[in-house]
């Protein structure tokens, strides 16, 4: 029986890309940074203390897939002679840093096209655009219209749109237009229906996502809610998952994957709110799987919760919690499973402002007989989904070089 699990770290990139200074990220490196700061006792707080506590991930390779963008991490974390599983890390080819292009060059289909941004103006978001979703969701006006941080700009409008019923507006540097409305003083639906509008209007600017983002709560105790949904533009062309689906396999979307491949080549559509709750559902879902079956996981919280509000501390506590659940993983596994974990992006909480950062992303390959190899640089994201497509002996996808083979071993050195 043969099974893939991908565990994404959404956000937990190893050092900048060698296209970074094209971005404006010259530098980053979300995890370095954060081992750094906690090796520099740095990063605690009442949730954690001293250096990173991450020995699983470390016994999975993920030291030695970072140490050449972080020397310096050596003389604080020991590598071990020997890791358990084969390691190393991949360079994006998709243009720009977004969720979507990382998730999709994964699954074999690089985005090699440019998304529509909107500027950081005040306001962002074209008048004409405006306008359309005022008329159209049947609005009294909008708030924000700005690049903002989600939970900055909810404590910035949330007590004017409780008492305006007009629906916060803002954006960032990503594809992204973003929606955000008090649960229960402007309801769910509405909220939904209204960013159904919004996906629809926004399809000539090239928008790639827009994000219902409700929240709860009273002035200065604001707080987002577990019903984020988001819209997203579908995949161009067929993916890894449309392929195994096709093929009668089966393919389990734990989190925001099925809503990032806009419900295509999805199978079982699980949702799950916070990373413990994520890793449970994988847990879950692996012992409902059968043979041909992918699960693929986003533990969104690395990105949403850290990353962007640019929380060291609460980004290194994550990692840990995240790190003791590998063993309920390893308990689980079969002898056909293979894991594969990785990222889809940088989101660096030492770097200034809030957005995401072009970096590599790695790849720690597991399971039984696995041989712990380096799989050293992989020029595309889209090696992993080549690699998954050669492992079911799928029709091969048009991008990437495969680091795994029918048989589940690690292929000859790319």
């Amino acid at each position: 029986m043969k099974r893939v699990i991908i565990l994404l770290m959404d956000s937990f990139g190893i050092g900048a890309a060698a296209d970074a200074e094209d971005y404006g990220d010259l530098g980053a490196n979300t995890f370095g940074h954060i081992a750094l700061a906690c090796a520099k006792n740095q990063a605690n707080n009442t949730l954690r203390q001293g250096p990173l506590h991450i020995p699983h991930l470390t016994r999975w390779g993920l030291l030695h897939a970072a140490k050449d963008h972080c020397q310096e991490l050596t003389k604080y974390y020991p590598l071990p002679n020997i890791p358990a599983a084969a390691y190393g890390y991949a360079q994006e080819i998709s243009h720009g840093k977004d969720t979507p292009s990382g998730h999709w060059e994964i699954a074999g289909l690089p985005v090699l096209f440019d998304w529509g941004y909107f500027p950081d103006t005040h306001p962002s978001l074209p008048e004409a655009l405006t306008q359309q979703l005022i008329s159209e969701g049947k609005l009294q006006g909008i708030l924000g219209n700005k690049h903002e941080s989600g939970t900055v700009i909810i404590d910035q409008f949330g007590e004017q749109h409780i008492s305006t019923q007009k629906p916060i507006v803002y954006t960032s540097t990503d594809s992204v237009l973003q929606i955000a409305v008090h649960e229960t003083s402007f309801g769910l639906q509405r909220l939904y229906d209204l960013c159904d509008i919004a996906k629809k209007l926004t399809e000539p600017y090239k928008i790639a996502r827009v994000i219902a983002r409700p929240f709860l709560g009273t002035p200065g105790h604001f707080y987002r809610t577990e019903n984020r949904r988001d819209y997203t533009t579908p995949p161009h062309d067929t993916t890894l998952l449309d392929n195994l689906v096709q093929a009668q396999g089966q393919v389990f979307a734990i989190g925001k994957i099925s809503d990032i491949f806009a419900g295509k080549g999805i199978t079982h559509a699980i949702k799950a709110h916070g990373n413990e709750a994520l890793f449970d559902a994988t847990l879950k879902a692996m012992a409902q799987a059968g043979d041909q079956s992918l699960i693929f996981t986003n533990f969104v919280d690395f990105d949403s919760e850290y990353g962007h509000r640019r929380d060291v501390p609460g980004y290194a506590n994550a990692l840990e919690i995240f790190d003791a659940k590998i063993p309920e993983l390893e308990a689980q596994l079969l002898p056909g499973d293979r894991v594969i974990i990785t990222a889809d992006h940088g989101c660096d909480p030492t770097c200034s402002g809030a957005n995401h950062t072009r970096e590599y992303i790695p790849i720690l390959l597991g399971g039984m007989g696995v041989e712990p190899l380096p799989l050293c640089k992989r020029q595309t994201f889209a090696d992993i989904g080549q690699s998954i497509a050669e492992y079911f002996q799928l029709d091969a996808l048009p991008y990437g070089n495969p680091f795994m083979n029918r048989y589940g071993q690690v292929n000859v050195l790319a």
